[in-house]
């Protein structure tokens, strides 16, 4: 009976998507987390008559031919890019990105990661780095005598030294854009690598036509709605539910069969 393993897939693709929601609700309050969606389409269909297919009795076209389904299976899980909300901090070493981009840092392994979570720090050897101590990158070092650090909205870097008053520009910060960041591949700790589905990285300073703005002393929130997490995952065990039902009704239906005599 296909009902049994159509019903199976119904379950499996609402057991992922239960999975999705639940990781979309654990990263509430990460920040600049990106909600996930999880993605289905229809599998195979067996064609039992053709749509268009000449009826062998009159000759006629059929305008409605019998195509049975087999059921459901994911497509994909696809990360919704739209901006989180922004809180201030008052840490002078938080920053968002007010639009499109991704800060720059580098991974121990030399390669380029990609991040939204602006909330960095400065490490003993005076680099800005990210929470877990990537490098920004370009590298940008504060010196031991700073007494304040001023970041521009253009991502300009400056530090006030003791015992002067007039600033001392560090460098410049950077940030990347993708024409499909959603296709950026994920590797945890708030943190994207580029992927042919991402295309290359267009690096430019904050404010270039078609990026963001950096906010100092603000970080960026997860863009998570906890209310529309809550109602689609109702929507989920409902649906896990009505398959789980298809395939005690299938079972029956099965077991009245084999007691016919």
């Amino acid at each position: 009976m296909r009902a049994l393993s159509i019903a199976a897939s119904g379950m499996q693709a609402q057991q992922l998507n239960v999975d999705v929601i639940s990781h979309n609700i654990a990263n509430m309050n990460t920040t600049a987390y990106k909600r996930q969606r999880a993605e289905f389409q229809d599998m195979l269909y067996q064609n039992m008559e053709r749509p268009g297919a000449t009826s062998s009795a009159s000759g006629a076209i059929l305008p409605l031919g019998i195509q049975l389904g087999v059921g459901v299976r994911a497509d994909a899980v696809g990360r919704i890019t739209e901006q989180g909300g922004i809180s201030a901090t008052q840490n002078p070493y938080d920053l968002a990105i007010n639009g499109r981009g991704f800060l720059q840092v580098t991974l121990p392994s030399g390669q380029t990661a990609y991040t939204r979570a602006g909330n960095l720090a400065v490490n003993a050897d005076g680099q800005i780095v990210t929470a877990d101590g990537y490098a920004l990158e370009p590298s940008i070092t504060v010196p031991q005598e700073a007494t304040a650090i001023q970041i521009s909205r253009d991502g300009i870097v400056e530090v006030t030294l003791a015992g002067q008053t007039d600033p001392q520009q560090l460098g410049q910060i950077e940030i990347a854009s993708f024409i499909n960041p959603a296709g950026l591949e994920g590797i945890g700790d708030n943190l994207y690598l580029e992927t042919p589905a991402s295309g290359s990285p267009n690096t430019a300073t904050p404010g270039s036509p078609g990026l963001g703005t950096l906010m100092q002393g603000y970080l960026e929130l997860s863009n998570v709605n906890a209310v529309e997490e809550i109602s689609a995952l109702i929507v989920a065990q409902r649906a896990y539910e009505m398959n789980a039902r298809v395939i005690t009704a299938a079972d029956e239906m099965l077991q009245a069969t084999t007691q016919l005599r």
